[in-house]
């Protein structure tokens, strides 16, 4: 990656969480979820800063004890009273690189390798066209309303899950996006977006308790066996 494109990851913890108790700091790993983020982050050297954005002095001086910057985040970008576009506005002036990376401490089997790929294709995307990177994970599946079948049809019309229409979502592991763009839009990638698929282990993202329980359950998986996964 060219040195001048400057990264800012920024990682966004709060002290209260809505589903999930402490969310932010369950232990994973050798430690706990944001202090093994700051960790995985801090292997990725094209990024040219790190900086954990919370209300909570208590990860805030996690932040600062793992060697990163910590940023004091006001009580209305921290208790949902404001619009997310607006939290989006604050956090591009809480940095001074031209690119910015959301890097959630809830994705944490989005290792190190899996960042410097999204940097690379982020930085071809760009040149070819492209505004924004997400990662995303393919979806399959028989999904219903309230007036029956959305991606399927009963009877002999049935279709493996294999056949249905391909869809994504988005699993919040990595988002990069030009500030000045989050700025624009009031959002974090944008219309012309990189979509980059990944693999099912590594979508993991921490919501609820078994969310959290299915992790640690990638992750030491992978720690005894050095299994990545795969796409499907």
């Amino acid at each position: 990656m060219e040195n001048e494109m400057k990264i800012t990851a920024v990682i966004p913890v709060k002290g209260d969480s809505s589903r999930l108790k402490n969310k932010n700091i369950l232990p994973f790993a050798e430690s706990n979820l944001l202090i093994h983020k700051i960790r995985q982050l801090k292997q990725v050297e094209e990024l040219a800063q790190i900086i954990v954005s919370s209300d909570s002095e208590e990860m805030l001086e996690m932040a600062r004890e793992e060697g990163v910057e910590a940023i004091k985040r006001p009580k209305q970008y921290a208790d949902e009273s404001q619009p997310f576009g607006y939290f989006l506005e604050y956090i591009c002036d809480t940095i001074n690189t031209e690119h910015l990376m959301w890097a959630c401490c809830t994705s944490p089997m989005v290792e190190p390798e899996l960042y410097r790929e999204a940097i690379r294709k982020y930085r071809e995307g760009l040149l070819a066209g492209y505004d924004s990177l997400i990662t995303v994970q393919k979806y399959q599946h028989f999904l219903l309303d309230e007036n029956g079948p959305m991606n399927f049809r009963r009877g002999i019309a049935h279709v493996n899950s294999q056949d249905l229409p391909v869809y994504h979502y988005f699993t919040n592991g990595i988002i990069l996006v030009p500030r000045e763009n989050v700025r624009k839009w009031k959002y974090h990638f944008g219309p012309r977006v990189y979509r980059m698929e990944i693999a099912q282990n590594e979508s993991i993202d921490i919501d609820t308790y078994y969310d959290y329980v299915i992790a640690k359950a990638f992750y030491e998986d992978r720690q005894k066996t050095d299994w990545g996964g795969g796409k499907d």
